[in-house]
């Protein structure tokens, strides 16, 4: 007899049919009978998961009129976390996702003529594909279209996902204090202890494994912003400083922290980073609140920084969530126009490297709430 396992991480069915009520409502203002939201190898967008349940590996079609059709290359799977209107195979139309499009089309009585838009992401050469299977539908293609309005939906985390966030939150400082205590006691030393310990960890808590590569990079490595490879057979937490940068992906959502290690005697200039950063995360994580633009909270590290002769050379931080880098920006460039609001998460990341003696960087997960800004995770420089 088959087992069939309890989906996890999914929300009530009226989240995700509020999310594309907010769709369907935006199409309609933009004169847009339908829209294709694809995920597939190549092609990722977690916006599929967001407003139908879905993991990956499907085509979502949304009408203007609030009606959802979900086709999965593994229908079994939809039939068990998709909360969308209706799910069908994808192997039903040979695999085609042009095919798959015509088909929800005409099911959701969508007129020829129409406007129908398909991903942003979209090449010339699979657009004209799509041209030639749909011919009777005007279909559009477009940078600031349904795609960028759900990213926004997506950067104001709700009450679900607030909740969700918090329990991951939590299971990263549980692993973090785990982290250095290993570290303390010498039980793990080296990258790949490390990382090893936290994949283990992550899916042994209940996680569905880490957001991204875990990047840790022992003494002789930590110069890097993200070290390549992410992590060896090398030291970690040895002479020197040495910077762990991992993230918790739970039901989906992940969570980005950065702990560096310090170990022994530090030259002047590398005790001066480390202060430096501190004093940069600090002076940046004061001016996070509802209304700041978020190149203000940006220049306030790189002016600490400057100040003193050193540069930053990455962006201070950025939107988390079903991504690991998601709106909004938290970067000192010219053309970020990003406002921070209640419901965005953002890490705060300064940090500092140089070639001889090393980098180091702090980051946390930062809620902003109507009132300010609320901790989530609670990452620190650690002295060995």
């Amino acid at each position: 007899m088959s087992q069939t396992t309890e989906p996890q991480g999914l929300f009530a069915p009226s989240v995700y049919e509020g999310r594309r009520a907010a769709v369907a409502s935006h199409l309609k203002e933009e004169g847009i009978a339908a829209c294709l939201i694809e995920d597939a190898e190549g092609r990722r967008d977690p916006s599929l998961r967001y407003l139908s349940g879905q993991p990956s590996d499907a085509l979502l079609v949304l009408s203007a009129e609030g009606r959802s059709i979900l086709v999965a290359w593994d229908v079994n799977m939809a039939r068990l976390y998709g909360r969308v209107d209706e799910i069908l195979a994808l192997t039903d139309f040979q695999r085609l996702p042009q095919a798959a499009l015509a088909a929800c089309l005409e099911r959701m009585g969508i007129p020829k003529g129409a406007r129908i838009e398909l991903p942003a992401t979209t090449s010339y050469p699979r657009y004209v594909s799509f041209v030639e299977a749909l011919p009777d539908y005007d279909l559009v293609c477009r940078d600031d279209g349904v795609g960028a309005f759900v990213l926004g939906l997506r950067a104001v985390k709700d009450g679900a996902e607030l909740s969700l966030y918090r329990r991951a939150a939590a299971l990263t400082d549980g692993l973090m204090d785990e982290i250095e205590a290993a570290v303390r006691s010498g039980r793990v030393a080296s990258e790949l202890d490390i990382a090893l310990l936290i994949e283990r960890e992550a899916r042994a808590r209940g996680c569905e494994g880490t957001g991204f590569e875990t990047i840790a990079a022992g003494p002789s490595r930590s110069f890097g912003i993200h070290a390549f490879p992410a992590f060896g057979a090398g030291s970690f937490g040895t002479e020197g400083m040495s910077i762990l940068d991992f993230g918790l992906k739970l039901a989906g959502y992940t969570t980005d922290v950065t702990m560096t290690f310090l170990r022994g005697r530090l030259s002047a200039r590398a005790e001066r980073m480390v202060e430096l950063v501190e004093t940069a995360y600090a002076a940046s994580v004061s001016l996070c609140a509802p209304g700041t633009p978020t190149i203000a909270v940006a220049r306030a590290a790189d002016e600490v920084f400057s100040r003193e002769g050193f540069a930053m050379p990455h962006g201070l931080g950025h939107g988390v969530g079903l991504e690991a880098h998601e709106a909004p920006a938290v970067r000192n460039r010219e053309d970020n126009k990003d406002v921070l609001a209640p419901g965005h998460i953002i890490t705060i990341e300064p940090g500092l490297y140089d070639p001889e003696l090393g980098g180091v960087r702090l980051e946390n997960d930062v809620l902003i709430t109507p009132e300010g800004r609320e901790f989530l995770t609670h990452s620190r420089i650690v002295r060995l």
